[in-house]
């Protein structure tokens, strides 16, 4: 699968997915020690807060305050439902174990994850009476991008992960001899986004898998317990549940998704022009002399007359 970066889907209302830990401890001392020699603490934070780093997580901060004082000021409540329907939402659109694996790798943890969705969510409830899409959006979207609009095939599979052979065969064995597949995925799998689910993966369809699970799932009939599958994450024991056959697109079956396109352009060409009307109407001061620049002015807003206009509907270009 193409996988799109973690950061873009996490930043789906423009929100920035980058969070940098601020230094933790307190008081001065030494940070670290070089074959005994000491870097101090105030050093380092000289040097982080000197550089783009220091920089960008300041103006990282005064977002998500001015963001959290919005919510606040304008009664918009974010239910931690809806924060994990969005991960799940987000988790699946890639292949299993790999949403974690690029957590660890960007420095990101489940709570910095919840914090930037809640506030995305925040930003898109703030925009949504700037978003219409009309009946003659979704058709002229439709005419132009209908190939585009095609699905193919599509299975729903679950699997268990394991590390070696030797035990991926002893839980193939007691699968066919009528083990229940997700309280053996519970008790044996390595995959923490699945193993808890009794193993399953969703609907997934071509290269979206790495390509020896993408074979097996691909090839096997429905219901049928695959023998261990080896890939780089170790040997699967596959069983797909349900197949889900290519589809040609029509407007009456690609409505509901053209229309969550067209929503979601809209809600990210509207958020600069939200966040900048928070700076603007923000008293927001730094006493840092070397963070002064940290917050970039925020342009200027529009005339009243285009500002008091109700919103156009919704371009297809």
């Amino acid at each position: 699968m193409k996988v799109t970066s973690l950061v873009a889907l996490l930043a789906t209302a423009g929100l920035s997915a980058t969070l940098t830990a601020c230094s933790g401890g307190s008081g001065g001392g030494a940070i670290a020690t070089v074959n005994g020699d000491a870097i101090s603490r105030a050093t380092f934070d000289h040097k982080l807060e000197s550089g783009p780093a220091g920089k960008q997580t300041l103006a990282q901060m005064v977002q998500s305050q001015l963001v959290d004082q919005y919510a606040k000021k304008n009664n918009i409540v974010v239910s931690d439902a809806e924060v994990a329907q969005r991960e799940s939402d987000i988790k699946s659109k890639y292949p299993a174990g790999q949403f974690e694996q690029i957590l660890k790798q960007q420095g990101l943890t489940e709570d910095d994850v919840h914090t930037i969705l809640r506030q995305a969510i925040i930003v898109e409830k703030a925009v949504a009476p700037k978003v219409s899409v009309t009946d003659a959006d979704v058709k002229a979207y439709f005419d132009k991008n209908h190939v585009q609009l095609d699905t193919t095939e599509q299975v729903r599979a679950r699997h268990i992960l394991v590390a070696d052979l030797a035990t991926a065969n002893m839980i193939e064995g007691k699968l066919k001899a009528g083990g229940d597949f997700a309280a053996l995925a519970k008790q044996y799998s390595t995959d923490p986004s699945s193993k808890d689910k009794g193993g399953e993966l969703g609907f997934f369809g071509p290269n979206m898998m790495v390509k020896p699970f993408q074979d097996a799932a691909f090839a096997d009939p429905v219901g049928k317990i695959t023998a261990p599958v080896k890939s780089p994450f170790g040997y699967h024991i596959i069983q797909v549940e349900e197949v889900k056959p290519a589809t040609k697109a029509t407007l009456a079956n690609s409505t509901a998704k053209i229309k969550d396109i067209l929503k979601q352009q809209q809600q990210q060409q509207a958020v600069p022009a939200f966040m900048a009307s928070l700076r603007q109407g923000a008293n927001i001061v730094i006493n840092d002399p070397a963070l002064q620049d940290a917050i970039p002015p925020a342009p200027p807003a529009p005339a009243a007359s285009a500002a008091a206009a109700p919103a156009p509907a919704a371009s297809a270009k």
